[in-house]
């Protein structure tokens, strides 16, 4: 063999693996992308919404946290917690661009309550920061999901309840026009969507 030849040889060796490197290093950026960017709702054979698996609405976009305590509704709030709602990404950019909320939206409302009262009847308590209220165990989650055909006679969204406590349901029937669909219809700001208390929906 030539030293023309073993030059040759040499260069495309060189090629050839940092060709091998660059695919091995493309391929684990490609795998640590998110397995989940377009979640849509899923449901079982009966009908049933599936809850989200892995706590992966706690990777959506976070729009807002009304609270209704207990102590500040006679003690028998309607839902005396935190109301963490989340909407997927996808959905949150369209609605962004469109100012609609497009099919397949999930409003996954996850409840946390307040930590327990410390002493105030107000049942706020005092902690390093002040006086409040503070996050305290997660209790079940409410969800909506909007399905025009699936769900138009509520409105064109469904409504789920996954308990109201923990742990949440696995699985959820939607609710009947009676049970949360009325309320959402007769006050919710936007397409049965509280969007008065979300501001990043409501701009």
């Amino acid at each position: 063999m030539t030293r023309k030849t073993m030059t040759v040889t040499t260069v495309l060796a060189n090629v050839f693996a940092i060709t091998a490197v660059a695919a091995v290093i493309s391929g684990s950026f490609a795998n640590a992308q998110p397995a989940e960017s377009h979640y849509v709702p899923q449901y079982n054979s009966s009908g049933e919404m599936i809850l989200p698996p892995n706590n992966i609405w706690r990777t959506w976009v976070f729009v807002g946290a009304p609270l209704t305590p207990n102590a500040l509704n006679s003690g028998a709030a309607s839902f005396p917690e935190y109301h963490n709602v989340y909407i997927q990404q996808w959905a949150y950019a369209t609605y962004k661009k469109t100012n609609v909320f497009p099919e397949g939206t999930i409003m996954f409302k996850e409840l946390q309550l307040t930590l327990p009262p410390a002493g105030f009847k107000d049942g706020s308590q005092t902690e390093p920061s002040g006086r409040g209220y503070f996050p305290g165990a997660f209790n079940g989650a409410d969800v909506t999901v909007k399905d025009s055909k699936r769900f138009a006679d509520t409105g064109g969204w469904g409504y789920f309840d996954f308990n109201h406590h923990e742990p949440k349901a696995l699985t959820a029937a939607v609710q009947s026009k009676d049970m949360c669909a009325f309320c959402h219809i007769a006050g919710a700001k936007k397409d049965e969507v509280w969007t008065q208390f979300y501001r990043v929906l409501d701009q």
